[in-house]
């Protein structure tokens, strides 16, 4: 027929163009499975309470203090401190005191306030020098928010720096505060490890699940005295 021209698509790159879709065709749905078995396992190890680094929230844009607080300054100027989210995973939940009051200075690793679970307490100490603008009158009548949300509604108190820069420049930051947060679960676990049978002849079993998982939420199932040994071997500036 005049102007019809006929191709064999095995005779031309019909055929590479066959393989490449046929090759996405399976991609598309393994790379899913593979997506959902990450997700399924995240949410897995969140509900049979094992502590992996998977599971930490660790945002953007937020400077991490080496004694587990955090800071972000917004655009008026003024900075949210609270605890990250490593630490509140350690801790469980807590109830808070609050130590400094609006309006009053603070100094970069003053004692800010206290937390505590049953009567075991720990000391948190600020990551920054400022004035005192507000304290966050939510933890008090709901301190499950401090665990629920850390970085947002958890705050823990808005301060006016006075020295942002220079007191911030050794505090981690995007992809080295993940790399910080894997490290320092690392730490705990060396920290459980020479702890824990000092006070327990069952170290490994309070601790840890089967396969050595780190069990979340696990301080508070602890003796007095490992709370003390964590204040001044792991959490004090």
């Amino acid at each position: 027929m005049d102007g019809f021209s006929y191709y064999n698509i095995f005779e031309t790159k019909g055929m590479e163009y066959l393989i490449i879709i046929l090759f996405l065709a399976l991609l598309i749905p393994f790379s899913v499975i593979i997506n959902r078995k990450v997700k399924i396992k995240r949410q897995l190890q969140k509900a049979m309470g094992i502590l992996t680094s998977k599971i930490l929230r660790i945002p953007q844009g937020v400077f991490y203090s080496g004694n587990h607080t955090w800071a972000y300054l917004a655009k008026s100027g003024v900075a949210n401190i609270g605890l990250d989210d490593l630490l509140l995973h350690i801790t469980g939940e807590v109830r808070l005191t609050f130590l400094k009051k609006p309006g009053e200075p603070i100094m970069k690793g003053e004692l800010m306030t206290e937390i505590d679970h049953d009567g075991k307490m720990l000391k948190i100490f600020s990551p920054l020098s400022g004035e005192v603008v507000s304290a966050n009158p939510a933890l008090t009548d709901n301190p499950v928010i401090l665990n629920e949300d850390p970085y947002g509604s958890g705050w823990i108190y808005k301060i006016k720096p006075t020295d942002w820069i220079a007191e911030t420049s050794s505090y981690y930051l995007a992809d080295a505060a993940n790399d910080w947060s894997q490290m320092e679960l690392l730490r705990f676990k060396d920290f459980l490890a020479s702890t824990l049978p000092k006070y327990t002849d069952e170290a490994s079993m309070v601790a840890f699940q089967d396969g050595g998982e780190l069990r979340d939420h696990l301080l508070p199932e602890l003796p007095d005295g490992v709370w003390h040994d964590f204040q001044k071997e792991f959490l004090n500036p």
